[in-house]
C-alpha cells in the first residue's frame, strides 16, 4: 500500500513564505514606497488645513497625520487605507478647543480612542451591513464632490498661471501611465510643476503659504487638564461624537477600498485599529483623526498600493518631508497637488451610476436614496450625517415598497357556513397595520379561516393586528381560525397573542 506525503518545506523556504508581498517581490516594493511618497505630499496640505479649522496650531494636524498613518499601519484591519487628520473630526471637536482650550481637545482624541476600542470590541462593524448600496454609491459620489469642492478656494483669486499648471499637471497624469507606470504619474506631476515654478520664479501659493513645517518630532505626554468628573463630562460628547463619525467614515472607506481591490478586510480589527491610533495620536498632542478617503484613493486607485508599507511609509514620509526637506516641500506649488485631487475625484464619482441607461433601469427609490446621500454630505461636508439619512431613507423605501406586497384573497365555501382568507406577503409594521382594514366582519359568515401559510409574521406588530381581527369578529359572535403558520412565525405568535392590547 502506498500513500502520498506533502514534502516538508526547508526553514529558509518557510521563512520566505512569511516575508509580506512587499519584501518579497522588489516591484511591489518599489509601488509601496512611491505610493507612500505621494500621498505624504499630499497629506501636508490636508493636514494643515484641517488644524485651521480645529483652530490648533499646524504643527498638531501634521503630528496627528505622522501618529495616525504610522500607528494604524500595523494595527489597522484594512491594508493600504490611509489614516490622518480629518476634516469632519477638525469640525468635532473645534467648538471643544474654542471654548476650553487645546488640553481639552487633546484629552477628548484620547477618550474617543477608548470609546472607538470599546465599540469595536462590542461588533459595531456588523452594523456595516445594513448599508444598502444605493447609499454606499451616494457616499462615493459625494465624497468625489466634496474632494473637487475642496479645490476650489485653491482656484479662486489666485495669479493667471496657477490654471496652466493645472492643467498641465492633469494633462500628465492623463498621459504618462501610456509611457510607465513604474513611476506613480501624480509624483511625476508635483516633481515637474515644481521645478518649472521654481526654476522659472514663478509667482504662484506654495505649500509653505499653508502654514509653517513642525521643525522636530513630537514628544508624548499627558494632556494638560484637571483629571477631575467635570472635565470627563465636558469632554464625553465631544469624544463620544468623534468616535461615531471617525468609525462611520473608516468603515465606510475600508468597505469602498475592499470593492476597488477585490480583497476583503476584517473591519473589527479597523474598528478597534482607530481607537488605537486615537489614543497614541492623543498621547503625543495631535488633534485625532480617521480614513482619510482622498489620500486612500490615491494610494490605492492611482498609485497602485495595496500593502501596509504604504501607509506606513506615507506617515513616515511626511515627518521626513517636514523636519528635513521643509523648505523643499514649501516650495511645491498648490497647483501640483489641486491637480492630484481633482484627478482623484474624477477617478472616485461613479460615473455609471448616473449614466441615462442606468438611471432608466434603476428603480426610483433607489436614486432618491443616492440623490438624498448626495445633496445631505454636500449640503453638511459630513460624510456621516449623508450616511445616516441616506440608510434611514432606505428604510422607509423598503418598507413601503414590502408592505405593498401583502395581500388577501378570501373564498366563501358551498354551504357558506365558512369563509377562507388567504394572506400573502410578509406581515410587519408596515404592513400589518393596514390588513385589519382588509376583511368584511360584518358580513362574513361565523366561521372565519385566516390562512398564513404564503404570509410570514416578522414582528409584534403583526400579531397585535391579528389579535385585533379576532377581537372585531368575536364582538360579532363569529370565530376566527389561524392556519398554515410556518414555524417561526407559530413560535412569535403562540409567544405574544393575547398579551398585547388589540383593538376593541
Amino acid at each position: 500500500m502506498s500513500s502520498l506525503t506533502t514534502p516538508s518545506l526547508s526553514p529558509a523556504a518557510r521563512l520566505r513564505g512569511l516575508k509580506p508581498d512587499w519584501l518579497a517581490d522588489p516591484k511591489v516594493w518599489r509601488t509601496e514606497v512611491l505610493a507612500g511618497l505621494v500621498v505624504a505630499l499630499a497629506l501636508i496640505p490636508e493636514a494643515i488645513s484641517f488644524s485651521v479649522i480645529a483652530g490648533v496650531d499646524p504643527a498638531l494636524g501634521l503630528f496627528a497625520s505622522f501618529t495616525m498613518a504610522v500607528t494604524i499601519a500595523v494595527v489597522g484591519g484594512r491594508r493600504a487605507m490611509i489614516s490622518a487628520a480629518t476634516g469632519a473630526v477638525a469640525l468635532v471637536i473645534a467648538p471643544l478647543n474654542r471654548e476650553h482650550g487645546l488640553g481639552h481637545l487633546v484629552a477628548a482624541v484620547i477618550l474617543a480612542g477608548l470609546f472607538q476600542v470599546v465599540l469595536g470590541a462590542l461588533g459595531v462593524a456588523k452594523l456595516m451591513r445594513f448599508i444598502p448600496r444605493s447609499v454606499m454609491v451616494g457616499f462615493v459620489n459625494s465624497l468625489a464632490v466634496l474632494i473637487f469642492m475642496a479645490q476650489v478656494p485653491e482656484m479662486r483669486d489666485v495669479p493667471w498661471a496657477v490654471y496652466p499648471l493645472i492643467a498641465g499637471g492633469l494633462a500628465l497624469m492623463v498621459l504618462f501611465p501610456r509611457i510607465t507606470t513604474a513611476v506613480p504619474a501624480p509624483l511625476v506631476s508635483i516633481v515637474i510643476l515644481t521645478a518649472i515654478t521654481v526654476g522659472a520664479a514663478i509667482a504662484v501659493p506654495t505649500v509653505g503659504d499653508k502654514g509653517t513645517l513642525p521643525s522636530s518630532l513630537p514628544a508624548p505626554g499627558l494632556p494638560d487638564v484637571p483629571f477631575t468628573l467635570d472635565t470627563l463630562t465636558t469632554i464625553a460628547p465631544y469624544a463620544f461624537a468623534m468616535a461615531l463619525v471617525g468609525l462611520m467614515e473608516s468603515l465606510m472607506t475600508a468597505k469602498l477600498v475592499d470593492d476597488i481591490t477585490d480583497t476583503p478586510s476584517n473591519k473589527t480589527r479597523e474598528s478597534v485599529g482607530q481607537g488605537i491610533a486615537n489614543i497614541v495620536t492623543g498621547f503625543f498632542g495631535g488633534m485625532g483623526g480617521c480614513a482619510m478617503i482622498g489620500q486612500t484613493m490615491i494610494n490605492v486607485k492611482v498609485s497602485g498600493a495595496r500593502t501596509r508599507l504604504s501607509t506606513f511609509l506615507a506617515g513616515a514620509f511626511l515627518m521626513v518631508l517636514c523636519v528635513a526637506f521643509g523648505p523643499i516641500v514649501s516650495d511645491i506649488p498648490m497647483a501640483a497637488l489641486v491637480a492630484v485631487m481633482v484627478m482623484v475625484s474624477f477617478a472616485t464619482f461613479d460615473w455609471h451610476s448616473v449614466a441615462p441607461g442606468t438611471l432608466r433601469r434603476m428603480p426610483a427609490g433607489e436614486i432618491a436614496v443616492m440623490v438624498i446621500t448626495v445633496v445631505c454630505v454636500v449640503a453638511t461636508h459630513n460624510l456621516a450625517i449623508g450616511v445616516v439619512v441616506g440608510s434611514v431613507t432606505a428604510i422607509v423605501v423598503f418598507a413601503r415598497r414590502v408592505a405593498r406586497f401583502a395581500d388577501v384573497t378570501s373564498v366563501t365555501g358551498p354551504d357558506g357556513a365558512t369563509v377562507v382568507h388567504r394572506v400573502t406577503g410578509e406581515l410587519f409594521f408596515a404592513s400589518s397595520n393596514d390588513l385589519v382594514g382588509r376583511f368584511d366582519y360584518a358580513n362574513d359568515p361565523d366561521h372565519v379561516v385566516i390562512d398564513l401559510s404564503a404570509a410570514h409574521i416578522w414582528d409584534a406588530s403583526s400579531v397585535a393586528a391579528l389579535d385585533a381581527i379576532g377581537a372585531k369578529y368575536a364582538r360579532r359572535g363569529k370565530t376566527v381560525e389561524i392556519t398554515g403558520l410556518n414555524d417561526p412565525s407559530a413560535r412569535l405568535h403562540g409567544r405574544l397573542t393575547g398579551e398585547l392590547a388589540a383593538e376593541h
